[in-house]
């Protein structure tokens, strides 16, 4: 929903380093390396016991994830680009379950909820995707939801930065990204029938 409704409030913000990366020869593909890697440490921040830098280096490679797609379009887009870009997206998220996992294992049954409503959610955005014959800025179609990637930050950080609620926060979690597949799911009904 935020990265749907929000961007344009920071779509200036991102365009411009954009174009400052452009400017020192970075590509849209080294800059989705670079915030893999830089979100990556997220979960081995969260094991570590070092939940500020978890969040900060999170909300770094959610911005690069953001600069990126801009770098693209101001440039050239590339398939390969995209599927690098969705893939890791995912290992980071992947890299913050894990790591709060290792490091609170009272709250794994939360957790794998968690990702079993992510995998249902995307395998509906992707194949919608997929199939969908309409493209928008993106380089495939964008389905809105009410869990995007900017609510996933913002749940995971509050998951990580309140431990009392980090049980309740992951099912809630858990609970929006199946409400959003479930209105992918009815979306795609509508443009695919």
């Amino acid at each position: 929903m935020l990265d749907t409704h929000a961007r344009k409030y920071v779509e200036p913000l991102i365009v411009r380093t954009a174009k400052l990366l452009l400017k020192y020869k970075l590509t849209a593909n080294q800059v989705t390396v670079l915030a893999f890697l830089i979100g990556s440490l997220s979960g081995l921040f969260v094991y570590v016991g070092q939940p500020i830098l978890a969040v900060i280096v999170l909300w770094i490679s959610g911005f690069l994830d953001a600069v990126d797609g801009s770098m693209a379009r101001l440039t050239k887009t590339s398939e390969f680009g995209t599927v690098l870009d969705v893939s890791f997206d995912r290992i980071v998220e992947i890299s913050v379950i894990i790591g709060l996992a290792l490091a609170f294992p009272e709250i794994t049954f939360a957790l794998l909820l968690l990702s079993v409503a992510i995998i249902v959610s995307m395998t509906i955005f992707l194949t919608v995707g997929a199939v969908s014959e309409k493209k928008g800025m993106k380089s495939f179609y964008y389905q809105a939801g009410v869990a995007e990637r900017t609510e996933g930050f913002l749940l995971f950080s509050l998951i990580i930065l309140l431990p009392s609620m980090m049980y309740f926060l992951t099912i809630l979690f858990a609970g929006l990204v199946i409400f959003t597949a479930i209105q992918r799911l009815l979306e795609a009904k509508k443009i695919l029938s």
